[in-house]
């Protein structure tokens, strides 16, 4: 099978494609490579790997290589918060108009996997957990574009919607500003964390296991589309001050401390259920313990700190 994956040299991505390609798939990967990222340089020997720098909201572009492609993955984004009110214009081109027109360029026939952020929940009530069906209310810019991104794409049909937990792991692009990848580095570096709001909850999920996810939508894409699933571990639910106890079990010298003022910029709080991914027979290999070792030993080799996203 033919698959076409936007973004393809970012942080997912650059796992997804290597896993693609050694199960068989031709892939084609558009990305402007943006943070100058080399992610990709080890598919570069595999004939089924094909490679095109350039923007996914050139149209014309975009239409070449959609001709032949069985499935399409857009992953192109501006990701997170802080990257998208750096260039709001920027976030809404790519996050959400070029959604829309690979919608609208893509044939009936076209099978289009997409991820999205379960972020779009916001603040959801006190120890209620947020389903599929639970009312979506983003609390920033990126959330915002995702919701409305996922909206037109299962408007379309033929689609699957995931709606990634906070994703965490080791990638070739790598990233360092997010939650779970941060606070083990802060731990590995400076043995030292200061929280603002630890009580606030969010789920998580490795990055090994969106990959998973992706395959396992391919697989079963007749039972499953045309809906969104949460995608996120069940047993990881988890504040600010438990995600660091969890880390202190292998990192005994690491220290937190709760800021007795100040306020978190990012306001969400939320616990999700992740049953209607699992009733589909899904089930993630990485356990949040497994990723802190993990990224213990990645941290021991990676010392620069150009890999955020800001």
């Amino acid at each position: 099978m033919r698959v076409l994956i936007t973004g393809g040299a970012g942080y997912i991505g650059s796992v997804l494609c290597k896993t693609l390609l050694e199960k068989g798939f031709e892939v084609t990967v558009l990305d402007n490579f943006f943070h100058g990222q080399t992610s990709l340089l080890d598919c570069c020997g595999d004939e089924k790997f094909q490679i095109v720098k350039g923007d996914c909201r050139d149209e014309e572009l975009v239409k070449k290589l959609l001709k032949d492609k069985d499935i399409v993955i857009p992953l192109a984004a501006l990701v997170g918060a802080p990257l998208c009110n750096l260039d709001k214009t920027a976030a809404v081109t790519v996050n959400y108009e070029a959604v829309r027109l690979l919608c609208r360029l893509a044939s009936p026939s076209q099978k289009i996997l997409f991820p999205v952020t379960n972020s779009g929940y916001g603040i959801g009530e006190k120890g209620k957990m947020c389903t599929e069906d639970s009312p979506l209310k983003p609390l920033s810019l990126y959330g915002e574009t995702k919701v409305k991104a996922e909206q037109v794409v299962l408007d379309r049909g033929n689609a699957i919607s995931f709606r990634l937990a906070t994703v965490f792991g080791v990638s070739p692009r790598m990233r360092l500003d997010l939650l779970v990848n941060d606070f083990v580095h802060r731990a590995v570096m400076d043995k030292a964390v200061v929280l603002f709001e630890g009580h606030f909850k969010r789920n998580y999920i490795h990055v090994r296991d969106v990959v998973k996810v992706f395959l396992h939508g391919i697989e079963k894409f007749d039972s499953m589309k045309d809906k969104p699933y949460n995608v996120g571990l069940e047993d990881a639910n988890l504040s600010k001050v438990e995600l660091c106890q969890e880390i202190q079990k292998q990192l005994p010298q690491f220290v937190y401390m709760e800021a007795p003022i100040g306020e978190d910029p990012d306001k969400r709080d939320y616990i999700v259920s992740n049953q209607r991914i699992l009733a589909t027979g899904y089930r993630p290999d990485w356990g949040l313990a497994r990723g802190i070792k993990e990224l213990i030993k990645c941290y021991t080799i990676l010392k620069r700190s150009v890999y955020g996203n800001v």
